[in-house]
């Protein structure tokens, strides 16, 4: 219960630090979906900075946190299921070595599995945040909002498509959670492991910082492809039975993007999904550590 309790509350410190990068990234990743849903309009690609800069001019600056609720709530659930998950693999289930070392094949799994079911218990506060994320740059084009909060977020979907509707885009939503973990979470072990057997740095903030930074980039790099998938199949609109009307699943939406955009238009968002990354990794590795010793437990 308390690794519960230390990885939620290092999750929600680093969220809502770090969320102005989400929302930036999610509205790049929409940038030319027009072209790959066959819809003729004029495209406006925009980098991360003038991205952000728009965001505060024409909707305000505290719209850079809109979303930041089910992002939230999902990452109370999300981390501590993941984080849990993960460690009872590692200690009881997978086991270390003789000498207390973890493999990395056993690492990756790990990360793997313990990241998948987090995501699919809390994908549809995912499919809640993107589309509230999505909202004031429907409301600058002139069209009506979708929704007013969380709860009528929650209402519109499973009156559209019903509970079933909620998981809309669980598939690449796992994908991607299963793949930013692996890099997350066992880069993060192994990394910090490596750094304590052969070198004299000590299991403090200065291994944590070192570990965080690395396992920041191996988990942007890894995860990006399909978050722009479920961030376009989450956002995509749909018909009275919940089906999408653009996609019909993660592998026609990576078909018609890379067909239509490119390879690249596959890692749209990457500055930003790193940029937040780095220090969303840092703020909670450095966080969860530092709760889990004010805590009274072992380091992880």
């Amino acid at each position: 219960m308390i690794n519960y309790v230390t990885a939620a509350s290092a999750a929600t410190v680093a969220e809502s630090v770090t969320f102005p990068l989400d929302l930036t990234k999610t509205r790049l990743q929409i940038q030319g979906e027009v072209a790959s849903c066959g819809r003729s309009a004029a495209i406006v690609k925009q980098g991360m900075v003038r991205t952000a800069v728009s965001i505060v001019q024409e909707e305000g600056l505290f719209k850079l946190w809109q979303g930041l609720a089910p992002a939230v709530y999902r990452h109370l659930i999300y981390t501590g299921v993941r984080m849990g998950v993960y460690e009872q693999l590692r200690e009881n289930v997978l086991g270390r070595n003789p000498d207390g070392s973890f493999p990395v094949w056993k690492a990756v799994a790990g990360g793997l599995s313990a990241g998948s079911l987090g995501q699919f218990v809390t994908s549809p506060m995912d499919l809640v945040k993107v589309q509230m994320q999505m909202d004031g740059k429907r409301i600058r084009e002139g069209k009506p909002p979708r929704i007013r909060g969380v709860f009528h977020a929650f209402q519109n979907i499973v009156k559209a498509g019903g509970v079933r509707g909620l998981w809309a885009g669980w598939v690449p939503n796992v994908q991607r959670a299963a793949l930013v973990n692996m890099g997350d979470l066992a880069t993060y072990d192994t990394v910090k492991q490596t750094i304590l057997r052969n070198t004299t740095l000590e299991d403090n903030w200065l291994s944590h910082m070192l570990s965080s930074i690395c396992s920041g980039l191996v988990a942007a790099t890894l995860g990006t492809p399909a978050d722009v998938v479920k961030t376009r199949i989450m956002n995509q609109a749909r018909d009275k039975h919940g089906n999408g009307l653009f996609y019909k699943s993660s592998l026609d939406c990576l078909f018609k993007s890379t067909s239509k955009e490119g390879f690249f238009s596959l890692y749209k968002g990457f500055i930003p999904t790193w940029s937040r990354m780095a220090p969303w990794s840092l703020t909670f590795w450095l966080s969860y550590e530092e709760i889990r010793k004010f805590c009274g437990t072992s380091n992880f």
